[in-house]
């Protein structure tokens, strides 16, 4: 029985349990939500089992570790590295990880999926291992390994085990190695399905909506067809002038994620590649399509997503949201940015996290990151980082934007030992509270009641803490316990981002070339602070 199927029947499974404790919801809604089809539940039993790939030894009710943070949807880097760590946390059957289930829909908190792969001319299976580590202790809800190089069942089966977040593919990408695109048969194309829904995928993205009578709408197109799935599709229907085989043998695929509970990502072959191409007649067209898989998708008791645009004028974001949720039954929609802009390649996570932040707050339902590799190359490590850590700012600006329950709380909370000054208590709630860390000791090693930044005489928040008629920073939970205190100090990354830092900026006596220390005498300094105390 699926999720889908047992929400229908009223059932209320320990993943849907499990993914209402993260919410800070009720049981109930999170069934309701599944049975109406607007809320998925990726969660392949292989998968949950942690069973490598195995058929599960047991049935029985998992246990799931409890929250270990108020606001655990939005847990900080720390709180997630200690899961990520810990062996005993989520151990699989045969595998060293089992999946903590997730789910996606707008009525909760918006998820973010992080991309990796390796490529035929770069990365290596224990690479996209590492890449999957940082992209879950970054944010990453969800992870899809694309990777079209080297041995891609052993790779996807060490991120499938490694992994406590759902794991998603693009199966056509293995169909197709060691043969060419118009050699693909039926046959070939269940016998993948079938072989990735046993290794334990959370969800496959399938490119059943591209239709041979979409293909003339392309022709206007400045970048054409853009996604691979639906350009690899679009060459074998028009060698072999038949329908698209993802579209004939869909209920047949359904039947085999079904067994799994594998959910579907219904892609968008013809997504826009560039803001001339957004919203155009060949996007829309897939969409109604899309639409009607829904339809048959949930009928075959599967699970369904649809995936959106990836080039999108910024005016244009809300529209596409409120057509998908039209269109498609208000299925939970999963978006590539989208990108508002197509002028700054090498800083595409910006641009695309700018798009995302107006899809989310319009009602998508996940956000597919962009690195700033977008466009270039492959996504390194440390790309991974910074896709996943855009996104994550997207996604929650987006839940406080809709009014998502407690999602206020965690920024409210953080402005309340800021007010305090208890900077302690910043960079415990902080998302990345080490990068914080380390950028507050770079300048100032102890935590005092003023900041490098303005220093004691002139720190606004120093002065109206001590205004009585203020409520500023007096909330008697969020007090420090002294007013200076030396600094705990940062780990291995936050050093490592000093390090990376002070190669740029010369140092001086440990401290920054630009450090107002290094004022040459006393004379100076007093001329300098007249000059910026002039009206």
């Amino acid at each position: 029985m699926t999720q889908l199927e047992a929400a229908r029947a009223g059932l209320v499974t320990p993943e849907m349990r499990r993914v209402a404790e993260r919410e800070c919801a009720s049981p109930e809604l999170i069934r309701d939500e599944v049975a109406r089809g607007r809320l998925v539940i990726p969660a392949n039993v292989r998968h949950l089992a942690g069973s490598g790939g195995h058929a599960p030894v047991t049935a029985s009710e998992r246990g799931y570790p409890g929250a270990v943070a108020v606001y655990w949807v939005n847990q900080t880097v720390a709180q997630r590295r200690g899961a990520i760590q810990d062996p005993d946390v989520l151990r699989g059957e045969r595998a060293p990880k089992r999946l903590d289930p997730t789910g996606i829909g707008r009525m909760i908190t918006t998820k973010i999926n992080a991309n990796i792969g390796a490529s035929p001319v770069s990365s290596s299976t224990a690479e996209e291992v590492e890449k999957l580590r940082w992209a879950q202790q970054y944010g990453a809800d969800t992870l899809m390994d694309l990777s079209t190089g080297g041995d891609l069942a052993a790779c996807r089966q060490a991120i499938i085990d490694h992994a406590t977040i759902p794991i998603g593919t693009v199966p056509i990408y293995s169909m197709i190695v060691g043969r060419r695109i118009e050699d693909l048969t039926y046959d070939v194309i269940l016998a993948e399905v079938e072989r990735q829904a046993r290794q334990g995928v959370d969800y496959f993205t399938i490119h059943a909506g591209v239709l041979r009578e979409h293909l003339p709408l392309v022709g206007p197109r400045v970048t054409g067809i853009v996604s691979r799935g639906g350009s690899l599709l679009a060459k074998w229907m028009l060698h072999h002038g038949r329908q698209n085989p993802m579209y004939e043998l869909f209920d047949e695929i359904s039947a085999i994620m079904r067994e799994y509970d594998v959910t579907y990502s219904l892609g968008d072959g013809l997504r826009p590649g560039c803001l001339a191409d957004a919203s155009d007649a060949a996007q829309l067209a897939e969409l109604r399509t899309l639409g009607e898989l829904v339809q048959r998708a949930r009928a075959a008791g599967v699970q369904a997503m649809v995936e959106g645009p990836g080039h999108v004028p910024l005016d244009q974001v809300a529209w596409n949201m409120r057509l998908e949720q039209e269109v498609c039954d208000d299925a939970p929609f999963y978006v590539l940015g989208p990108l508002v802009t197509d002028v700054f390649p090498g800083y595409d996570h910006i641009t695309s996290a700018i798009g995302a932040t107006e899809a989310a707050r319009a009602g998508a339902a996940m956000l597919c990151y962009v690195t700033p590799k977008e466009h270039v190359g492959l996504p390194r490590a440390e790309d991974v980082k910074a896709g996943c850590i855009a996104y994550k700012i997207a996604a929650h600006a987006g839940d406080v934007a809709r009014g998502i329950a407690r999602a206020r709380d965690w920024d409210d909370d953080l402005s309340r030992a800021r007010a305090a000054l208890n900077w302690p208590r910043q960079f415990e709630l902080a998302f990345d509270g080490e990068t914080a860390r380390a950028l507050h000791d770079e300048d100032l090693e102890v935590d005092t009641d003023f900041c490098a930044m303005c220093g004691h005489d002139w720190c606004s928040m120093r002065i109206s803490k001590e205004i009585q008629e203020f409520a500023s920073g007096k909330a008697a939970a969020f007090q420090p316990e002294r007013k200076a205190v030396r600094s705990p100090g940062v780990g291995e990354e936050g050093r490592e981002l000093l390090r990376q830092r002070a190669r740029a900026l010369p140092v001086v006596d440990g401290k920054h070339a630009c450090h107002s220390d290094h004022v040459p005498d006393a004379e100076r300094a007093r001329a300098l602070q007249a000059l910026s105390t002039k009206p």
